[in-house]
């Protein structure tokens, strides 16, 4: 009898991932914490910690994971903004993004790990230039959040 692997389906499936963005209110000045990519797609550029998720985690589980993993931060609390699901995001191939965000009000130890060569706050008058769609999800979110 041959094996049916669950895994196996007649039509492609897009990738999901979770995407963090953290504020940090201290000194009346906003910042967003913001990785520097080790590896391709978009190797040296900035972008939100986060990442694919794991077949047994929801996608908070896995924003949760992708923050710890790539800052060091352990965050309870993550809301989500929004889905982005526009069709050429990402170079591999079709990817849907849950973002999730929220904000600090003291400072956090950061440290670089995974697949971030690189972690830094920058404030919102000065985010370099964004990996993927990530600076339109950025300014889609401070609008939603009056920043």
């Amino acid at each position: 009898m041959k094996k049916i692997n669950k895994f196996c389906y007649e039509y492609p499936r897009p990738a999901l991932t979770s995407d963090c963005i953290i504020f940090s209110k201290i000194e009346d000045n906003i910042k967003v914490l913001l990785i520097k990519r080790a590896y391709d797609p978009y190797k040296g550029f900035w972008a939100f910690p986060g990442g694919f998720i794991d077949p047994d985690e929801t996608t908070l589980e896995a924003a949760k994971r992708e923050l710890l993993e790539e800052t060091g931060i352990i965050i309870d609390e993550l809301t989500q903004l929004q889905t982005f699901s526009d069709i050429d995001r990402d170079p591999r191939g079709r990817v849907v993004s849950v973002i999730y965000y929220t904000f600090l009000n003291k400072p956090v130890d950061i440290k670089a790990g995974d697949d971030a060569k690189h972690v830094k706050w920058f404030s919102l008058s000065k985010v370099p230039a964004l990996a993927f769609d990530h600076a339109m999800i950025l300014d889609f979110a401070r609008k939603r959040l009056s920043l």
